[in-house]
């Protein structure tokens, strides 16, 4: 019993790890995508070179983001059939034509269109290139789209039946499936959170590019487009948190108990702890500093409204709460410091100093993380407070595992360890590299294709984001 114990253990840890890796990866490409498309389209629209050249610039790093998402992905499906095979035989005939739909649609849509992207803004017509970033953008959302609803039914399962082999099958048709009661709220606070990572990723290169060169127009013109965006979208990102929690708690309510810390009920108004140390032997936050009746304000929006604790809920349901109460702190907090530097940067653009302020710069450079950061302590919270089950409220962890020994485990997940910080440590060195370079006035495009395809004429160069006509070769 121990060893198995121990073994469910190493395939959880395992799992947590080769998802944090990958999920940092589709984070910022899903953003990246979009950035890349405003770029371009903005460039036609103005005809102004600074966005072609910015478009160079990124569409490099992106090459990059989106090769690692890929592979580290594949991973996922290697491990579902491996380390819980028993999930994957009672969930499939749900949750596997769902993982198809989004091969069939996003993938393909993405991979149809990438080459294009990379390899053709000198070999095919402007508005021609400009449909296939848009349709790598739209296909990077429609991938999160099917991921999320996937996840989103085993937090949320309806539309659900479960046939005689002890398997969940569709009952009610794919629609209830796909929209279950989470999804819309996810969807929406996970791609935010997306713009939110790439916009202070490419604010956090401009501004470390500002410092060394305040004049440089590339940096500039980032620099302000990523703190448009954090001044907009960390306030809509923060509103669109509030109304995920309240979906939670209807559907998920242990889970808002443990981000909360309320090992206790509260009849009267329930106290919102800031700060503590949770205590799950005692049942108890030690060295609590709370605000009184705060979290039933917030999740109630009544002062005095009752609020439930983890005493309504069985010891062997309850999720583990210090790890739930941490990162979501981690990412509420985080949450709150890219509004604060959003407004910063409304101030400074209102005293026309957004360009000429080196201590904003800095704090942008040092915020540059807090997008990756806090997905990953938002995707923490979401999973660890859905424990003990895999299928919230219907199929346990442990009854997910694959009947593997724990060695075996331990092996893969060392190779796992030795293999990601090997090749992705690699890969993000890489991207540091190219970051590293202030935008030119005359980027250079990807050398990796040829220069023009049999019997087709390459459309007319773009240099400094302008049209210059090319002789025939």
């Amino acid at each position: 019993m121990i060893e198995q114990e121990w073994a469910i253990l190493l395939a959880r840890i395992q799992f947590a790890f080769t998802v944090s890796f990958h999920f940092i990866f589709p984070a910022f490409s899903i953003g990246l995508a979009s950035y890349l498309a405003v770029l371009e389209g903005l460039w036609l629209k103005t005809g102004k070179g600074v966005y072609a050249n910015l478009y160079r610039y990124w569409l490099k790093i992106f090459a990059i983001v989106f090769a690692m998402g890929v592979v580290s992905g594949i991973v996922m499906s290697y491990q579902f059939g491996t380390n819980w095979s028993v999930f994957s035989d009672k969930a499939g005939p749900v949750i596997g034509p769902l993982m198809a739909y989004e091969v069939l649609t996003a993938f393909f849509l993405e991979a149809g269109f990438l080459g294009v992207m990379l390899f053709g803004i000198n070999k095919v017509g402007r508005k021609l290139h400009f449909v296939a970033t848009l349709m790598v953008a739209i296909g990077t959302f429609i991938s999160a789209s099917w991921i999320l609803s996937v996840n989103s039914w085993m937090q949320t399962p309806v539309g659900y039946a479960i046939n005689e082999a002890g398997q969940f099958v569709p009952a009610a048709g794919w629609w209830e499936i796909i929209w279950n009661p989470s999804f819309p709220y996810r969807l929406a606070h996970t791609v935010l959170a997306a713009y939110l990572t790439t916009a202070f990723a490419v604010g956090a290169v401009g501004a470390w590019h500002l410092l060394r060169d305040s004049a440089n127009p590339g940096a500039r013109k980032m620099f302000s487009m990523a703190m448009w965006m954090a001044a907009i979208v960390a306030p809509t990102q923060i509103f669109m948190g509030d109304l995920h929690g309240l979906n939670t708690l209807e559907h998920q309510p242990a889970k808002v108990m443990a981000m909360e810390g309320h090992y206790d009920s509260h009849p009267n108004g329930a106290p919102l702890i800031l700060f503590g140390i949770p205590n799950s032997k005692e049942k108890r936050v030690d060295y609590a500093i709370e605000i009184p009746k705060a979290s039933s304000l917030i999740l109630k929006h009544d002062a005095d409204a009752p609020l439930a604790g983890l005493d309504t809920i069985p010891d062997e349901d309850e999720p583990p709460v210090g790890i739930v109460f941490w990162s979501f702190r981690i990412m509420v907090g985080l949450g709150f410091a890219m509004m604060g530097l959003g407004l910063w940067s409304l101030v400074a653009r209102y005293r026309k100093k957004l360009y000429d302020w080196p201590l904003m710069h800095k704090a942008a450079i040092a915020m540059g993380p807090s997008g990756f950061i806090a997905v990953l302590a938002g995707w923490v919270t979401t999973e660890v407070g859905r424990q003990p089950f895999t299928i919230y409220g219907l199929l346990r962890t442990a009854d997910s595992a694959s009947p593997l020994d724990a060695p075996a485990v331990a092996f893969s997940l060392l190779a796992f360890v030795v293999v990601y910080f090997t090749v992705f440590g690699a890969g993000v060195w890489y991207l540091f590299r190219l970051a590293a370079k202030p935008p030119e006035a005359h980027e250079p495009e990807p050398q990796h294709a040829p220069i023009r395809s049999a019997g087709i004429t390459p459309a007319p160069a773009i240099i400094d984001g302008e049209i210059e006509k090319g002789e025939a070769q």
